[in-house]
């Protein structure tokens, strides 16, 4: 485990780690079916919320792989909404746009603004997302997320894990990887961080990424408060 006092920056993964994504996505996706077909059960708007994050995979790892064009989140997410509306026989213009555009409005997580402002007053904070820049424009004017830089994975027109993508942090923050620390409720996106030599932090987010046994992250929380109360103590 690094000294806090070695850590120059600290960049957070936005989607599922400051906000909540998927509650986000059910909720609009409930919104979306009872516009169609009346007061939706649980399960029927999970298999919705399935058919959603499994297009968005599909599609960005396609994009990793070079067989698909990179495509912004904007894009893919529209492409996702309209596989939901061809499932619930929605046709209604105005709904799906809602829908695909349901990522401007997530809510933040309960510690999220309050942990950011604390580790703002010891830090230089960025964000490091997915989502496009208009995206996270409307995002973070939603969520209430204030940041010293915020920066899209579109500058790079790679998703994450690529290197390219936490080059971009990197760059940003101007000093040595191994002083920079990538906070992420995914332990894939951490693994990534690793591999250019980001310090790490996980924080446990329902519907994240857990870490496995093997993982060798600098640090394991329970949530941001925890996370923060550990970099500022001192």
């Amino acid at each position: 485990m690094p000294e806090v006092r070695h850590i120059e920056a600290v960049v957070f993964d936005v989607l599922g780690t400051m906000v909540d994504e998927p509650g986000g996505l059910r909720a609009a996706i409930r919104d979306a079916v009872s516009v169609s077909d009346g007061v939706p059960d649980d399960a029927s708007v999970d298999d919705l919320l399935t058919v959603w994050q499994e297009h968005v995979a599909f599609e960005q790892q396609r994009i990793e792989e070079g067989s698909r064009a990179y495509a912004n989140t904007e894009v893919i997410d529209r492409e996702a909404a309209h596989r939901v509306a061809d499932r619930i026989g929605l046709t209604d213009p105005a709904v799906v746009e809602r829908l695909a555009t349901a990522g401007h409005r997530l809510s933040p997580w309960d510690d999220s603004l309050a942990a950011l402002t604390r580790l703002a007053g010891r830090f230089p904070v960025l964000a490091l997302s997915h989502a496009s820049r208009a995206a996270l424009l409307r995002l973070n004017a939603n969520a209430g997320l204030r940041w010293h830089q915020v920066l899209s994975a579109e500058n790079a027109r790679a998703f994450k894990p690529a290197p390219e993508v936490y080059g971009l942090a990197l760059d940003a923050a101007g000093c040595r990887a191994e002083r920079v620390l990538m906070v992420a409720a995914h332990a894939w996106d951490l693994r990534g961080a690793q591999a250019v030599g980001m310090r790490t932090a996980h924080v446990h987010r329902p519907g994240g990424d857990p870490p496995r046994s093997s993982d060798t992250f600098d640090w394991r929380t329970n949530g941001l408060d925890e996370l923060a109360t550990v970099l500022t103590a001192g």
